[in-house]
């Protein structure tokens, strides 16, 4: 959730005063099934899903398209929704003391082009988890994610 474009603006005229902020994420699947997670430098070194917040004029697949380029250098194509995550229980403040409750919408996505590179400055790790293995340490929107990527059937989570 960067400084600059919309968000930025906004955060000039309210400080770090607690913002709904609209964001889409990716989830991103290698052919094993696992789910590729970030480790975030602008999150205090937790994990996460590729994404970040909307910009004026956008759709909510656009974001997740612009943020899996910038984050990460792959081209994806969102084809389901996987769920959306509003529930104030996932509040949390930003390195710099932003709060901000994110309405982060989750699309499933397939990788359609590109090389996984992270882009060593916002995103500083990257790998590839399965159901099975120890989560890194994550926000709990997160963890809620992340749980329901892996038993994602079709049907929409709303959380």
């Amino acid at each position: 959730m960067g400084a600059t474009g919309y968000l930025g603006r906004l955060r000039e005229c309210v400080g770090h005063d607690l913002l709904l902020v609209p964001a889409a994420a990716a989830c991103i699947r290698d052919e094993e099934g696992r789910i590729l997670l970030l480790r975030r430098s602008d999150a205090d070194n937790l994990w996460g899903f590729p994404g970040g917040g909307m910009e004026l004029g956008e759709r909510a697949t656009e974001t997740v398209v612009r943020e899996v380029r910038e984050e990460v250098g792959l081209e994806v194509e969102p084809v389901a929704l996987i769920g959306v995550y509003s529930s104030p229980e996932y509040t949390f403040a930003c390195p710099n003391g932003d709060q901000v409750q994110a309405v982060m919408v989750f699309f499933e996505c397939r990788v359609m082009g590109g090389e996984l590179r992270p882009d060593m400055k916002e995103i500083i790790g990257a790998r590839y988890f399965g159901p099975e293995d120890e989560l890194p340490p994550m926000r709990p929107c997160c963890v809620a994610k992340a749980r329901d990527a892996f038993v994602f059937r079709g049907q929409a989570f709303f959380r």
